[in-house]
């Protein structure tokens, strides 16, 4: 690593984040409309690297928001927040200790998800991307945290916060070099590094403009290794102090997400930005067609001049019982017929509607739930829930990439830091608690696949309406017409009821029993059958163990065996109980 002193990075970093700072500014001052327009402030307009306030030609004029761009947003984002990937593990081989490695790999990432609140911050990350067209999530590992053990640690950056090498780039795998720059209070400046920095001025670099104060500007450089920088470079400074300077071990720790992506674009584009000139010319035509309904409700006043008071009229108009004295011989004042309301506001109206549904895709299916006046047909009716869900499909896409890539990063470091014995906790569908210790070591896989489709049009609702279909047809029914305890306990869970309150019934317990001895003759222990086993239940889950997909495509003779032998000593078991209960009879 080259070597510089103090003042010589600190000048460099400096200067190196002001050059870049000032090749971004159109793009933040694109994300600042935004955000105005969402907020309802749409009296501004932009114009290079700034946005200024518009004001009103007249005193008179109406400047009413009618702001359906929230609703475009929130809308959008009602519909991907439910797209909530899940993640899995594939193995390397099939090799039994792979196929246990990317188990194990696979509880860990569950583990890490509930603790780290993957689900609150894709919901985060999302609402930045919505808005202003990309967001980030960084993922470094915490040396302090978990009483120094270490732990993983992630946050949501707001593009605001990140300056890339290059604005040319379509992905972080194509930048060298990425400034985090963002407002720290100078107490943690403190706590974290160790050094006390004076505050300043961070008014320009909040996203509203706001000014804080006892704040400090924080500055992180992560340089990819290059001829200068052999093994990457970190350096980390708030004012005139390098808080830290030293290799980038761990790669770029930023992963990025985009609502609408642009060819040669490293930030994407939002539909807000899309909708701004719609919602222009949409207040405008509602602001100028309730003035002319103002000029048919109040009247426009014509007077001869000087035949009345006019200060008085002007202050009092035409009230109902109202004596008007006029001068005598002079015409008396009268209101001035100003016609109806065009028809051409109503059309211009209409118009603009349909555009804003046109351009964002958000139909008033989807915002105000409501069908159409003009469709009768259920299956035009799916059509056109199909196109609204066929638009977020994108979007939603980039969601589950961005999601498979934070658990690689996960696992990574994991796999680099977490050397001594660490505790995951994870809690299944049903309440059951399982406990895994692992180590570095353990970590051995990190081909991260997404098990879940999109699932921006599969909601609750939509599967239970199918299972009852499903149930209506016949088709969850054995040979006898019944169905059987497992299809039954399934459907229950389907419907929300498997784990009743928490209170389990024995035949659920069964079910959950047979899965953990499956589990466990997997990881090479040997289960033993019990008296008061459910034998029937147990033998239905350990023969779909050795049917599904997972022994399928990662045959293992002994385990098949192990679990076949073991589903002889059930058969075994519920022979001698029934020749028990044939003698006692």
């Amino acid at each position: 690593m080259q070597k510089l002193n103090e003042a010589e990075i600190v000048s460099d970093v400096r200067a190196d984040f002001e050059a870049r700072a000032e090749k971004r500014r159109e793009c933040e001052a694109v994300w600042r409309l935004n955000m105005r327009f969402v907020k309802g402030d749409q009296y501004c307009y932009r114009a290079g690297e700034s946005v200024f306030d518009s004001e009103p030609e007249y005193e008179w004029q109406e400047r009413q928001t009618y702001n359906h761009i929230a609703s475009i947003v929130e809308t959008r984002l009602a519909k991907l927040n439910r797209v909530r990937p899940v993640m899995n593990v594939r193995p390397a081989s099939g090799d039994n200790d792979d196929v246990k490695a990317a188990r194990t790999s696979a509880k860990i990432l569950d583990s890490a998800a509930v603790k780290l609140n993957i689900s609150k911050l894709l919901e985060r990350g999302t609402m930045w991307s919505e808005i202003c067209g990309t967001s980030f999530y960084k993922l470094v590992w915490d040396a302090a945290a978990e009483n120094g053990e270490g732990e993983v640690h992630a946050e949501v950056c707001p593009p605001f916060e990140i300056y890339p090498d290059s604005l040319c780039a379509e992905d972080v795998s194509e930048i060298k070099s990425m400034i985090h720059a963002r407002a720290v209070h100078i107490d943690d400046i403190l706590a974290v590094y160790g050094k006390a920095v004076s505050p300043e001025n961070m008014g320009t670099l909040t996203p509203h403009g706001e000014q804080l104060t006892a704040h400090a500007m924080v500055i992180e450089r992560y340089t990819l290794p290059d001829a200068l920088h052999p093994e990457g470079e970190l350096a980390v400074i708030a004012g005139d102090s390098l808080l830290y300077y030293g290799a980038l071990t761990d790669g770029m720790p930023f992963i990025r997400q985009v609502s609408i992506a642009r060819p040669g674009d490293f930030f994407g584009t939002s539909m807000v930005e899309r909708t701004i000139p719609i919602q222009r010319a949409y207040n405008a035509v509602k602001n100028r067609k309730h003035e002319f309904m103002n000029r048919l409700a109040g009247g426009v006043i014509a007077v001869e001049d000087g035949s009345v008071d006019t200060e008085s009229l002007q202050a009092e108009g035409l009230c109902p019982g109202r004596i008007l004295v006029y001068r005598q011989g002079a015409t008396p004042p009268r209101i001035m017929d100003s016609g109806r309301v065009p028809s051409d506001f109503s059309a211009e109206e209409d118009r603009l509607l349909n555009e804003f549904i046109s351009v964002s895709g958000v139909s008033e299916i989807m915002r105000s739930s409501s069908v159409p006046s003009s469709v009768s047909s259920g299956t035009a009716l799916q059509l056109l829930i199909e196109q609204d869900d066929t638009r977020l499909n994108v979007t939603a896409e980039n969601i589950n990439e961005c999601a498979r890539e934070m658990a690689r990063r996960i696992l990574a470091l994991y796999k680099r830091y977490a050397v001594t014995p660490r505790l995951a906790r994870i809690v299944g569908g049903d309440g059951d608690i399982e406990l895994l210790y692992f180590t570095a070591s353990d970590v051995t896989c990190d081909d991260v696949v997404c098990d879940s489709g999109s699932e921006i049009s599969t909601t609750p609702a939509a599967k239970q309406n199918m299972l009852f279909d499903l149930l209506k047809s016949g088709l969850l029914y054995d040979e006898n017409g019944k169905l059987d305890a497992t299809t039954r306990y399934k459907i229950l869970s389907v419907l929300g009821y498997g784990g009743w309150e928490q209170l389990k019934d024995e035949e659920s317990l069964h079910y959950n029993r047979a899965e953990r001895e499956n589990a466990a003759a997997a990881a090479g222990e040997n289960p033993q059958v019990s008296e008061i086993d459910d034998h029937d239940a147990h033998v239905q889950v350990h023969t779909r163990f050795l049917l599904s997909a997972q022994m399928q495509n990662n045959p293992d003779a002994a385990l098949e065996e192990k679990i076949i032998r073991h589903i002889r000593e059930h058969k075994n078991f519920k022979a001698v109980e029934a020749e028990v209960e044939r003698e006692k009879a």
